[in-house]
């Protein structure tokens, strides 16, 4: 185990530390696809929710997009999504997604989307056709899709996936203790699952943890051991950041050299690859993760 100085519950309400600092996007790329953002008010994850690495991202060709709408059928206590009934889906949305990552010439697509357990087929046509539309219309597209909990609706899942992507994520978020605290409607075996039966089909596969939300290091080793037995290849670590008073407060703030440690750990378990940092979100670097 590695020590280092831990930030109290007292100074973790004050204020962040330094490491989570942000530097002001800027460059050329950002530019751009800032202006078409703006001309074409297009809808990228990027800005509704204040993704620290939006210029870099932006900068490098990738951006991330939602579909399925705006409202989740579940309830988890670390995110901001709007919860409730959502309204119906709208039918033309693969197209205009592809439409939007033509205009903003992105080089690498991140999708993802609310969960959708009111429907039969948790969204899966939806996800399979905005793939299959934005490979049509840029071919030299790469895409990962950020695919929710299907509820072991395995069909589902094969749908979604057998459009072309290149790879598929399903963050299991975090440790399984803290699972009824932080995703009560989700199941930590069902998540591992699905991810096995997503490389069984042939993907890439990838996952995320939130960090500082109370868990142990012995906790994360465990979740890197489980999640190199059910054939994940990709692992994103980042810390949570408290959306609003109503969420899940932080923890703690995890050091720098702890994030590297964590690197190193998972990938000397197994894992292909690991991105890990303080400000590290399931999209940051998602271009990288193409050929691993």
């Amino acid at each position: 185990m590695i020590e280092l100085p831990v930030i109290s519950e007292e100074e973790t309400r004050r204020k962040k530390p330094n490491w989570l600092r942000v530097k002001l996007p800027v460059g050329k790329e950002y530019a751009n696809v800032r202006k078409l953002v703006d001309q074409h008010k297009l809808h990228t994850i990027c800005e509704s929710g204040n993704c620290p690495n939006m210029g870099e991202c932006w900068g490098a060709g990738t951006a991330t997009f939602m579909i399925l709408g705006n409202v989740c059928t579940r309830s988890c206590s670390f995110c901001a999504v709007a919860t409730g009934r959502p309204p119906e889906y709208d039918t033309d949305e693969p197209r205009r997604v592809a439409e939007a990552i033509k205009l903003m010439q992105v080089k690498h697509a991140v999708i993802t989307s609310v969960n959708r357990d009111e429907l039969k087929d948790r969204g899966a046509e939806i996800w399979y056709q905005t793939v299959i539309e934005t490979k049509k219309l840029s071919p030299e597209t790469t895409i990962e899709t950020l695919i929710p909990d299907v509820k072991s609706n395995w069909d589902a899942l094969f749908r979604m996936i057998e459009g072309g992507q290149e790879v598929v994520s399903h963050n299991v978020e975090t440790v399984e203790s803290l699972y009824r605290r932080v995703r009560p409607q989700a199941k930590y075996a069902r998540s591992l699952e699905q991810i096995k039966r997503t490389k069984a089909h042939g993907m890439r596969t990838k996952t995320g943890i939130m960090l500082g939300l109370g868990e142990k290091q012995e906790e994360v080793y465990k979740a890197m051991d489980d999640l190199v037995a059910h054939d994940c290849d990709i692992l994103t670590l980042g810390q949570y950041l408290q959306p609003t008073k109503m969420h899940i407060e932080v923890a703690e703030f995890i050091h720098p050299d702890l994030f590297d440690h964590y690197r190193e750990e998972g990938l000397k378990r197994g894992l292909k690859y690991v991105e890990s940092g303080p400000l590290v979100r399931s999209s940051y670097h998602a271009e990288r993760h193409v050929n691993v």
